[in-house]
């Protein structure tokens, strides 16, 4: 893989290093962890579970405003992403006046398995699995059963857009009670595209709830359950500024970008000013 055409020299790092984290609270608990235990002092922020359901241009724009949102005066050595490809709601997402640092990984899951290898080993030998972790567990915007919750951002999801997050009561009242049942079948027939569930354990909690609540969900299901031990590394390379070629460096008035290969996501460069 060829050499990032910017990255963050020792002499640019100031005697105390501070980073900004925006990310996903689906990895609340370990980023918190890593935060706390980092060598560098990593300020966190957090973004509801959620933003992959709405439209891509409305996931990028609350992105992007949180990213323009950092303050300049702060120190910061550069803002650090808890955020992947995922499904392309970052493409376009542009560096101001830090540099933008995120994994090169198409989804969340990748971080808990503690690699882009890792992850795919597995999903290639294993397909059909839905994967679980603390923040898939404890942030779960959608309820189980006849009633459904409100998702993270009201009705500008998919599922809302819909009309599919109203509980059951409302939709019998709405369509009746044989259109109802139907259409509550239909919400869970995704549970028809998997066969087996993994929850993976971090080991920064008690997850003994967690982990029983998902080999039930599974047998409720007729899945497979298999339990695994999770890796943290590459998001503790992430938090403590050790970043290799498994992440993208998105320098002051750059952009991220998508590529179809094993490379995932890439910075465009800084288009030159005229003279």
């Amino acid at each position: 893989m060829e050499k990032p055409f910017y990255s963050l020299k020792k002499n640019d790092t100031p005697a105390v290093r501070k980073l900004k984290f925006i990310g996903c609270e689906i990895v609340y608990r370990e980023a918190c962890y890593l935060a706390a235990t980092s060598p560098i002092r990593v300020d966190v922020e957090f973004l509801l579970k959620g933003l992959h359901d709405v439209p891509r241009q409305d996931m990028l724009q609350r992105i992007q405003a949180a990213v323009d949102a950092v303050p300049t005066d702060m120190g910061y050595e550069a803002i650090i992403l808890g955020y992947a490809r995922c499904n392309d709601g970052l493409v376009g997402l542009t560096a101001r006046t830090l540099p933008l640092v995120i994994p090169r990984a198409h989804d969340c899951i990748t971080f808990f398995f503690g690699s882009r290898a890792a992850y795919q080993k597995h999903f290639d030998e294993h397909p059909g699995t839905y994967y679980m972790t603390t923040g898939w567990a404890e942030r779960n915007d959608f309820g189980e059963g006849e009633g459904y919750s409100k998702p993270a951002y009201g009705m500008e999801g998919v599922m809302a857009r819909l009309g599919l997050t109203e509980s059951y009561e409302t939709m019998v009242e709405k369509y009746g009670k044989d259109n109802a049942d139907y259409i509550v079948e239909s919400m869970g027939g995704w549970k028809k595209s998997y066969t087996r569930s993994l929850y993976l354990e971090m080991d920064i909690c008690d997850e003994r709830r967690l982990i029983e609540e998902a080999r039930a969900r599974a047998a409720e299901n007729n899945w497979e359950f298999e339990l695994r031990q999770g890796d943290l590394s590459l998001l503790r390379r992430l938090f403590s500024g050790d970043w290799n070629d498994d992440f993208v460096i998105v320098p002051p008035g750059g952009k991220l970008v998508a590529r179809q290969d094993a490379t995932v996501l890439d910075a465009e460069p800084v288009p030159p000013t005229e003279p």
